[in-house]
């Protein structure tokens, strides 16, 4: 089945627009590499309930590249953040483009509630942005003291002002490149900040699944294509972990916006497979190994189970193998040989010739 794309509408009518400036997004570098040749992956392992589960040893990993097994290299366990061998830090990110005013609003109660809990000591350094008509805009730096980023918030916030959405095809198209813009934005900046990074992006998400059934041309299959090369790389080599949170919650709950994005979590290996809900934000809050939040009122508890993810987690790395041609998907899967335990990582990478 396929589903709907309004900004594709508005291009099989137009021949113009958001496809044709991704398709000259260019080509994914090599694999990035440590002075060993090997590359980092950044590993999560929790229980069921989603708490971190520290304590753990090389031999309890098993990783499979393409369902082969492979070295683990440079295997480290962290528990709770320590700047001086290999830094968290968390960048909560309000969407005022793809969500209504009401929404926005409440979610920025929300995040004050969350920055002063516990006296405002936060688990890792926090930093603020918006995604607003002029892109990603950082409004708040990163610092640990919860209370003092909730003031500068507090100060910010009269600054901001709403987009002028436009109306029907037209502007889901506009909405949908802020959209992607910001993201490719996001990730300039994050592949700066050393270490791990955690990006909870509050938002419903962009408007994939409004339209009718459209048929693509190669040339949208292939921009498609290249656009989830470009930011599943960008994720990878910002080593970004990212979070979807719906801030809907139950206002949304049981909506089809909701769970049509789990049709497009399977790796898109060639341009043919590709569509644009291939690049949800959902799709990629999964691949990169962070989580999908849903149905749930309480935003400033969902910020803070995402931020859990600080407190313990483990890095290794590996040799990311080398391929034929260009842009050749590569599953990754990393086994725990403990029962009952859940384990979360990016779920692969585009090897490079």
């Amino acid at each position: 089945m396929k589903y709907v794309y309004p900004l594709c509408v508005m291009l099989a009518c137009c021949g113009a627009g958001f496809c044709q400036r991704v398709a000259v997004v260019p080509k994914a570098p090599p694999e990035p590499t440590t002075a060993t040749g090997s590359s980092t992956l950044d590993v999560m392992v929790t229980d069921k309930a989603g708490h971190p589960i520290p304590g753990l040893q090389q031999q309890d990993f098993t990783l499979l590249d393409d369902r082969h097994p492979t070295a683990i290299e440079n295997f480290k366990a962290y528990q709770d953040t320590n700047p001086e061998e290999d830094s968290t830090s968390i960048l909560i990110l309000i969407d005022d483009v793809n969500n209504d005013f009401n929404i926005v609003s409440n979610e920025r109660g929300q995040i004050d509630s969350y920055l002063r809990r516990n006296h405002g000591q936060l688990p890792a350094p926090v930093s603020i942005a918006y995604l607003t008509e002029r892109g990603f805009d950082l409004v708040v730096p990163p610092s640990t003291d919860g209370n003092l980023v909730a003031s500068v918030l507090d100060q910010r916030q009269g600054e901001l002002r709403d987009i002028d959405r436009s109306a029907g095809f037209y502007g889901f198209s506009e909405m949908m490149q802020m959209s992607i813009d910001a993201f490719t934005k996001m990730l300039r900046y994050e592949s700066r900040v050393p270490g791990r990074k955690l990006v909870i992006w509050i938002s419903k998400g962009w408007r994939l699944f409004d339209s009718p059934n459209v048929v693509f041309t190669d040339q949208q299959e292939r921009a498609f294509f290249n656009l989830v090369v470009e930011l599943s790389t960008g994720l990878r080599q910002a080593r970004v972990v990212l979070y979807a949170v719906d801030p809907y919650g139950l206002e949304d709950a049981g909506g089809f916006r909701t769970f049509l994005w789990q049709d497009f979590l399977k790796p898109v290996r060639s341009p043919e497979q590709a569509q644009p809900g291939s690049f949800a934000l959902q799709v990629f809050a999964v691949h990169s190994g962070g989580k999908v939040l849903t149905s749930s009122n309480d935003i400033a508890g969902e910020i803070a189970q995402c931020a859990q993810d600080a407190s313990a987690w483990y890095r290794f790395a590996f040799s990311p193998a080398r391929s034929e041609k260009p842009d050749t998907w590569h599953d990754l899967q990393v086994k725990v040989d403990k029962p009952k335990m859940i384990v979360r990582t990016s779920n692969g990478y585009y090897a490079q010739p």
